[in-house]
């Protein structure tokens, strides 16, 4: 028996869904409709399921009495056809559900309420249905694609649904499945990689050739998708970790290992310097970074990209990116408490024309409000705090929007560290497998074409947040009651690389069809590669099996025995007891042949950029706070839940109105102790078109600066990095990433920030054909993000940028450079030239221990770091933000810079400091031997004045610039 419950709205005025409908409609430019309405719909599939069962299941669970209604009907039935009375008789009836096999959270949410009232629980598959009035087919057709339903993951039907059972799979017929390779020559070798979604080179399908020849066997398909997934560029970062010939403007250099001789290294040769007070627990060893933190906890840090997904599905890659990067602080050491996350997202402009974009693109809007509500969802769900992020705009995102997702965990000092022990159970615990994400690791190391959605679909994971925080509450308690000896996350390559690294220095045995699955039909390969979400993998000792097990089921929570740990140093897996796959570990982690790839870069020459003098420059403050990268993210922000949990102290947006740009979030991640973290990042892909080498120096002092700013103690603040890059077989590509390490080697070792972890994601492009046939490339710029984690001694001393009282006076730390390459102001006047900006090592260690020493010792009442738009954004930021007046000479600021640059400079490494009227001495004391000019005071108007020998160059009322700063998102 097939039944379907549909619930509307009692009043038009009440359809959300149907007036955003109509309002998105009119925004992407596409037909508009006179009417519509909406529904939600559940298919309820069960022999045994009665009406008066599926009346209460409505009634019950499904149906809000004041605000909704519901029609319950055998499915075909001529009632769930008709249209609401408001709409026309003539309205067109459009259904959108999950294709089969896609991840449905709601419809298993829904299974389990219904079980938990006592009732069988059904098949359950949920379904949205819309009525559209005014259109014509094609524009039914055209809403239907464009904004109603994602290709990647749903599907459409257009009038009455005739199903009469639900498609859930069929059972599997077990086939072992080899694959011809001894007798391809190179073309079928790649034609193979590519047309299998392997996205192997050429000399790896060779070596994999050769490897199998000597064994005089053909492999079968799961032992090449092993292979493939352990090698691919998401898991084992193969370009960055690899050998490269690089040739720039320092001149030729070799890389055996180019991470490892950059960015690891620097933070080694720190450890070496610190000796005994190494305060660095555990770096790129495991899931996530580890430092010290107080006298029993550590804390982790992680951020992970999951950009190809998003750029297919963008509500699901998001959602699956944040629910990742949180398994990832699981999976580290023996399980890490998830305290906070942050986010960064990089998106083309959400005002491109829809007629603009190219095949297989979905707009930007779409994109960003997909992005936004996956991560709200995801972390709203596990009630999980999102205290920090940014948002970046540029056209070549248009085909590769970035997600970067982080966590941050706190672990005590005793659960830091986990290894799987020979004779261990291999447990999977939480979600069950599913068709979900396959191929995803081997997916995100390909170039994205106009075919992507319709080949690689099912590279898309669906997230389910409550199913997580179930494992994550279970798993807690299981590590400590030492139920367990390892764990990790079923990440990219799911159970492939989840038990290809745990049993790296063992083995491991593993029996497939053991594996708990959503539905039949799943081939052993499948269930090996599928990255279906909230998954964790333990090493459990056989003694504590059954009670962990029983903790599990208590928690309702499913754990299986999958496998089990065996010295033998091989990965063996079976099906139906049946050998499907037998491989070496020291091939899968140590057996893919060196490629040395050519880099070369050579940073374009400066050119000069030297705008006239002018008398006003308001208009140019205004437009640079009404300018994409710089405006309010408030619509993000407010979306997000940063108080739960109650350890926020600084939150992301502050001010007397909670409505200012907060530099960094301070965060008590142990809630009966002042002790904090501090959360920052620092990015701008502008830089990277004149030099990556300063594009990442500046992205490690901006991440420094923002942690500073509020009060984190300069030599406690670790760093990651994570590099989102092009094409990297591109010579010149591949050179500029070479260049953006470099700097993060010197700059780290400079500051004394050490890098702990970060990840990488190249082949950032997307290919298509113009009406021409001439085929187009899109490639992202050079995107290096650095986020940081400081921390604070004492949270009650942390200070905002907000502008505290009138007759304050206001300083300027730091040096201030004619470097406008790459601004804001030259971006908002379409200049072209300049001085990117740089960093001044030496300067730099010293202006943030000064500022720091200031801070700590109470003289500080706001400080703010300058870094887009410069010192007049920021004391515009400070001032509105607090609706306190500001009067700000630029007499003080070295003469030789341009009154622009005085105005509008990036340069590095500079605070806008409120201090304290009776403190300023003291903080005068303190700045001493770094640069610090007095540049004038807060005062009780409604105004930001800015003078240049006595006459003003900005002049302005706060609520006009506060208004063009919160104007271009306020959606």
């Amino acid at each position: 028996m097939l039944w379907e419950i549909d619930v509307l709205p009692v009043r038009e005025d009440l359809d959300r869904d149907a007036t955003q409908l109509i309002d998105e409609a009119a925004e992407f430019g596409l037909a508009q409709p006179s009417a519509a309405a909406s529904a939600r719909a559940f298919l309820l599939e069960g022999a045994h399921l009665s009406a008066d069962d599926a009346q209460r299941i409505t009634d019950e669970l499904l149906t809000d009495r004041v605000v909704e209604r519901s029609v319950v009907a055998q499915s075909g039935d001529a009632s769930l056809t008709s249209s609401p009375a408001w709409l026309t008789s003539d309205s067109v009836l459009v259904h959108v559900l999950p294709k089969p096999g896609v991840m449905d959270p709601v419809a298993l949410s829904a299974q389990q309420a219904i079980a938990d009232l006592g009732i069988e629980p059904p098949l359950v598959r949920t379904c949205r249905k819309y009525w559209i009035s005014g259109l014509d087919p094609a524009g039914v057709d055209q809403l239907a694609t464009r904004l109603l339903a994602n290709d990647a993951i749903e599907q459409v039907v257009v009038g009455p649904l005739t199903l009469d059972h639900l498609d859930v799979g069929r059972p599997y017929e077990f086939s072992l499945q080899t694959v011809e390779l001894d007798s391809l020559d190179d073309e079928g070798l790649m034609r193979l990689s590519r047309e299998g979604q392997l996205y192997l080179q050429l000399a790896e399908m060779q070596t994999i050739q050769k490897y199998f020849r000597d064994l005089d066997r053909k492999p079968t398909d799961i032992e090449l998708e092993t292979l493939a997934q352990t090698w691919s560029e998401h898991c084992s970062h193969k370009t960055l970790a690899g050998r490269i010939r690089y040739n720039g403007p320092e001149g030729e250099r070799q890389f055996e290992n180019m991470l490892k001789e950059t960015i690891f290294t620097a933070t080694q040769t720190l450890r070496k310097q610190w000796g005994d007070d190494d305060w660095c627990v555990s770096v790129f060893a495991d899931n996530a970074g580890v430092v010290t933190f107080n006298d029993t906890c550590h804390v982790a840090f992680k951020v992970e990209t999951h950009n190809h997904p998003s750029a297919l599905e963008p509500y699901g890659g998001a959602n699956t990116g944040l629910g990742g990067v949180i398994r990832d602080i699981l999976g580290t050491g023996l399980g890490a408490e998830p305290v906070c996350s942050t986010d960064v997202f990089c998106f083309a402009p959400p005002e491109t024309p829809a007629d603009s974009l190219p095949p297989g693109v979905l707009h930007p809007r779409r994109v960003m409000q997909g992005v936004v509500a996956g991560v709200r969802d995801y972390g709203n769900r596990m009630g999980i705090p999102t205290v920090n992020g940014a948002v970046y705009f540029d056209e070549r995102y248009l085909g590769n929007p970035l997600v970067y997702c982080g966590n941050v965990g706190v672990i005590p000092h005793d659960k830091a560290f986990g290894t799987a022990q020979p004779g261990d159970y291999a447990v999977s615990i939480g979600g069950r497998t599913g068709r979900d994400g396959i191929h995803g690791a081997t997916f995100s190391s390909a170039e994205l074409t106009h075919e992507s959605e319709d080949l690689s679909g099912g590279a898309v994971q669906i997230g389910n947040a409550i199913e997580e925080k179930m494992v994550q509450d279970v798993l807690l308690k299981a590590r400590d009651l030492q139920l367990y000896t390892a764990v990790t996350d079923c990440g990219a390559g799911g159970f492939s690389s989840a038990l290809g690294e745990m049993g790296e220095k063992i083995g491991a045995e593993v029996w497939l069809d053991r594996a708990p699955l959503k539905y039949e039909g799943l081939s052993y390969t499948e269930i090996w590669i599928s990255e279906a979400q909230e998954r964790m993998v333990v090493s459990v000792p056989e003694e504590n099996w059954q009670q962990l097990h029983d903790l599990c089921a208590s928690e309702g929570v499913e754990a299986t025995i999958i496998g089990r740990f065996e010295p033998t140093g091989r990965l063996v897996l079976k099906y139906q007891d049946q050998v499907v796959g037998d491989l070496p570990m020291s091939l899968l982690h140590d057996g893919r042949p060196p490629v040395v790839r050519e880099a070369r870069y050579s940073p374009p020459a400066t050119e000069p950029l030297n705008p006239a003098e002018q008398d006003d420059y308001t208009a140019e403050l205004t437009s640079i706070l009404g300018s994409l990268n710089v405006a309010s993210k408030q619509w993000i922000i407010r979306q997000y839940d940063h108080e739960v949990k109650s350890g926020s102290v600084v939150k992301p947006l502050v001010g007397n109105q909670s409505d200012g740009p907060g530099d960094a979030a301070v965060v008590c991640p142990v809630i009966d102790s002042k002790k904090a973290i501090v959360i920052s990042c620092g990015m701008n892909p502008h830089y990277g078109n004149f030099d990556t080498y300063h594009m990442a120096a500046s992205a490690i002092d901006e991440a420094i600066r923002n942690c500073v700013a509020v009060g984190a103690d300069p030599t406690r603040i670790a760093i990651l990095d994570n590099f989102c890059w092009g094409d990297c077989e591109k010579p010149e590509t591949l050179g500029s990433l070479v260049r953006a390490a470099l700097a993060c080697h010197d700059l780290s070792l400079a500051m004394g920030t050490p890098f702990i972890s970060g990840k990488d994601s190249l082949n950032n492009e997307f290919s298509y054909f113009d009406e021409s046939g001439n085929k187009q490339t899109i490639a992202i710029p050079p995107s290096l993000l650095i986020s940081a984690m400081g921390q604070m001694d004492d949270a009650s001393q942390a200070v905002t940028m907000d502008l505290k009282a009138a007759g304050n006076p206001v300083y300027l730390v730091g040096v201030t450079k004619d470097e406008l390459g790459g601004s804001h102001f030259a971006l908002v006047r379409d200049l072209t030239g300049g001085q990117v900006p740089t960093v001044d090592v030496e300067l730099a260690p010293q202006v943030f221990t000064a500022v720091h020493s200031a801070i700590k010792s109470g003289a500080v009442a706001a400080c703010h770091d300058l870094c887009e738009g410069g010192l007049a954004v920021s004391a515009a930021e400070m001032a509105f933000a607090s609706g306190i007046g500001l009067e700000l000479s630029l007499d003080a600021i070295d003469s030789a810079t341009s009154t622009a640059s005085k105005l509008f400079s990036e340069s590095n490494t500079r605070f806008l400091i409120e201090v304290k009227a009776d403190r300023a001495g003291e903080f005068e004391q303190a700045m001493a031997g770094v640069p610090c000019v007095k540049l004038g005071q807060t005062t009780a108007g409604s105004k930001l004045t800015i003078t240049s020998a006595g006459k003003p160059v900005i002049d302005t009322e706060l609520t006009a610039v506060k208004q063009a700063w919160q104007q271009p998102l306020a959606w």
